[in-house]
């Protein structure tokens, strides 16, 4: 018989740690036990979180799971999966609203690279989508114009400038993922962000970013000095 987190001494429980030490003090498992509140006959919280984490591999695939494997472990159920979505996408909209209220940092992309993980790391096929930037480069809106297979997708140049113009963007960032690769660019990706930003030069449009999404990590032309800037 596992003891209940409320019987651990005080300085180990994850709430109280917390409260004294800050969030970034707790570990993964200790973060989602806060969110899954109460663990099962077997498992306290924590050991529960440990369970999940161990079993999916990282955050990442434990969120993106369906109801039906998470709902697999002793403990866990509808109103738990519940409460996991919604720290999910609560995590998506914070990034979100950031976008929207704070101008890009050229020079630093990591929140823009945590909220195209949030939207792009949970599909399994390969998706092409467009950030719509204001001049003073905020989110204006986010669209994933592009379906494709698993490792391919079929975009129209015409359509996503289309888009960007029909949202008043003064800018844009492009981004697809790689569901079960690297993130690295093909020769065809290269190509195809090369036609895509001379094609945004006639329009006065800015190409940002094309950034490339997958488990294994992220991938920034930008950063990799891979779009020419102009400056005004």
């Amino acid at each position: 018989m596992h003891l209940s987190i409320k019987h651990w001494p005080e300085q180990e429980r994850p709430r109280e740690r917390l409260i004294q030490n800050g969030a970034a003090s707790l570990s993964d498992a200790e973060l989602l036990a806060i969110f899954l509140r109460s663990g099962s006959q077997q498992h306290s919280a924590v050991e529960l979180a440990r369970l999940l984490i161990q079993h999916f591999g990282n955050l990442t695939t434990l969120l993106d799971a369906p109801i039906a494997e998470l709902c697999q472990f002793h403990g866990m159920g509808n109103s738990k999966y519940s409460q996991l979505m919604a720290v999910k996408e609560l995590g998506r909209r914070y990034v979100a609203e950031h976008l929207k209220q704070d101008a890009l940092e050229l020079s630093n992309s990591k929140r823009l690279m945590e909220y195209l993980r949030f939207e792009l790391l949970g599909e399994t096929q390969e998706v092409f989508a467009v950030l719509c930037l204001d001049a003073c480069l905020r989110k204006i809106s986010f669209k994933k114009l592009f379906y494709g297979a698993v490792n391919s997708c079929e975009i129209s140049i015409n359509q996503l400038l289309r888009f960007a113009i029909s949202q008043h963007a003064t800018a844009i960032v492009i981004a697809h993922n790689h569901p079960f690769g690297l993130p690295h660019p093909s020769r065809a990706d290269l190509i195809l962000t090369q036609q895509i930003q001379q094609a945004c030069q006639l329009l006065e449009l800015r190409l940002i970013d094309h950034c490339i999404i997958s488990s294994e990590g992220n991938f920034s032309f930008a950063e990799q000095q891979l779009l020419k800037f102009e400056h005004t």
